[in-house]
């Protein structure tokens, strides 16, 4: 089996004297969507800036692509960020940016390359997200929630990262906005071969993207396996969680989704 893309060790993390994780666990295997969820203070989004380098753990280790990134240089850090990308929870576009320019500035980061080519990679990232040429040339200010996310996201893949992370990726989309988001995010991870890391909240997004799902709790990773075997675990935050009224009509739409592929195969 390869080494994991993000191996976490023995973590913990201290706010003064609140505790939020305690000798916590997890690893990220290459090619998988690992979702983590939990409930309001169980330190999903602490840990998500933990594994990019963000936030600085009291105890424990964090790899990422087998590098201890919290003993990296300033140097050597950079290098690793450039092999990922990141979605943040509302898109995190720079406003005096045009779409364009957004999905241009970590390229133009790296001074590397010409700005013809820099111009073909753009207008070939906002492409794969759904972004047309003309739309390239809005301010953030005139686009669509949804319209921001695909910039946001062909943003998070400008470098071609191997490893993605998503902080609350469909969060302020509506249904149908959310559903084709998802559609998208399936459709690149599975096109460009990446890793993704996702903090969501949102059940449908969870059951229809997340080939394994780790649960937040007690400080510490009380459940870890595919949204099957993690449903069926006896925790009381699992079930409350899981198999509410909301949970179950998460279920129910993924089961009735299958269905429909199973019949129309």
């Amino acid at each position: 089996m390869p080494p994991p893309i993000i191996q976490i060790r023995n973590l913990s993390t201290r706010f003064g004297q609140f505790v939020v994780h305690q000798d916590l666990n997890l690893e990220v295997r290459k090619g998988e969507i690992l979702s983590l969820v939990g409930g309001s203070g169980s330190g999903k989004t602490t840990l998500l800036r933990q594994m990019l380098g963000l936030e600085q753990p009291a105890h424990g280790t964090v790899q990422v692509f087998g590098e201890d990134i919290h003993r990296a240089s300033a140097a050597h850090l950079q290098a690793l960020r450039n092999r990922w990308g990141m979605l943040f929870q509302h898109g995190a576009l720079f406003s005096a940016l045009t779409a364009f320019d957004n999905v241009a500035q970590p390229m133009r980061e790296l001074r590397a390359l010409p700005e013809d080519l820099i111009r073909d990679a753009v207008l070939l990232k906002l492409d794969m997200v759904g972004i047309s040429p003309r739309d390239a040339l809005k301010m953030p200010a005139d686009l669509s929630g949804g319209m921001v996310k695909r910039v946001a996201l062909a943003r998070a893949l400008a470098l071609e990262p191997e490893l993605l992370f998503l902080d609350e990726p469909t969060a302020g989309l509506d249904p149908d906005l959310s559903d084709s988001f998802v559609n998208l995010i399936r459709a690149l991870h599975r096109e460009l071969h990446l890793t993704v890391v996702m903090v969501t909240h949102d059940l449908d997004t969870l059951f229809e993207l997340s080939t394994r799902v780790a649960v937040l709790a007690e400080k510490h990773v009380i459940a870890n396996g595919t949204p099957e075997e993690v449903i069926a675990m006896p925790h009381p935050f699992v079930k409350e969680f899981f198999l509410g009224e909301r949970g179950r009509r998460a279920l129910d739409v993924l089961r009735n989704k299958k269905m429909d592929m199973d019949h129309g195969k």
